[in-house]
């Protein structure tokens, strides 16, 4: 009789046309010298090519192709498709750090204590995260009352327990910062969170979220307001305005 192992992680990957970038995130797992984890790859309906590609992939690499409503609706597909004892998504063309990040981040797995493990990830690109360090272009975690200045967790620099998600998951309503709106959720709910001197993940500086553009700090005002009171409005107000200017200097740079 065939017994089925959960495995200990679950990599969820959301796709879409984005061949070369898959290529390179799937080696950088591949590589791992942690072989306790499986991965989904959560495809929006990519071209024949994407496709093809991921027919070739074998076990512990599974797919799903379906129209999705963007990164977060496929997130949450992901999520539901997770056999794992802790979740982690993983950007396509976004890349672990060295073979041996899961093998570090093992070392936590089984400690009760907490919920969240979070370690740092370095930025590539030709956008300027300007909230990082410039020479090192990091992002170093935290998890205190600056959650509600910022976001202090990378998504491809945290794990989460899957039991997390039992009761709730990434709201489609919030299409650019639904991490932070999560992670904002957890911090207000008290959940424990590890943070670890490991550099997780090389990440892509380019993407929507490092734009600059007021729709994303709107929907930051949003979701802060969303998880407290609307008589905090205008302090989040003031606070998205004052980043806005800055990323809008250093864009202009």
């Amino acid at each position: 009789m065939n017994i089925f192992i959960e495995p200990k992680i679950s990599i969820i990957i959301p796709v879409l046309n984005n061949l070369k970038g898959l290529q390179k995130t799937i080696h950088s797992i591949k590589v791992q010298n942690f072989k306790d984890f499986e991965v989904w790859i959560v495809d929006g309906g990519s071209a024949i090519e994407t496709q093809d590609y991921l027919n070739t992939l074998e076990k512990p690499f599974f797919y799903q192709s379906r129209v999705d409503k963007g990164i977060y609706d496929a997130m949450n597909k992901g999520i539901s498709l997770a056999k794992g004892e802790w979740l982690y998504f993983l950007g396509t063309g976004d890349f672990f750090n060295n073979e041996t990040v899961l093998q570090e981040v093992s070392k936590y797995l089984s400690n009760n204590t907490y919920s969240i493990i979070s370690g740092s990830i370095v930025y590539q690109g030709n956008k300027k995260p300007f909230v990082y360090s410039k020479s090192k272009m990091t992002k170093t975690p935290f998890w205190s009352f600056s959650m509600w200045i910022r976001n202090g967790l990378h998504h491809q620099g945290t794990f989460y327990k899957k039991v997390l998600f039992k009761d709730i998951k990434y709201p489609l309503k919030y299409k650019i910062l639904s991490d932070y709106w999560l992670n904002l959720y957890l911090y207000k709910s008290t959940i424990s969170c590890k943070i670890i001197n490991t550099i997780i993940a090389n990440c892509n500086s380019d993407g929507v979220s490092k734009a600059g553009s007021w729709k994303i700090y709107k929907e930051e005002i949003d979701l802060k307001t969303d998880l407290s009171s609307v008589l905090f409005s205008p302090f989040f107000y003031s606070i998205a305005y004052i980043k806005f200017l800055s990323r809008k200097t250093i864009n202009d740079t």
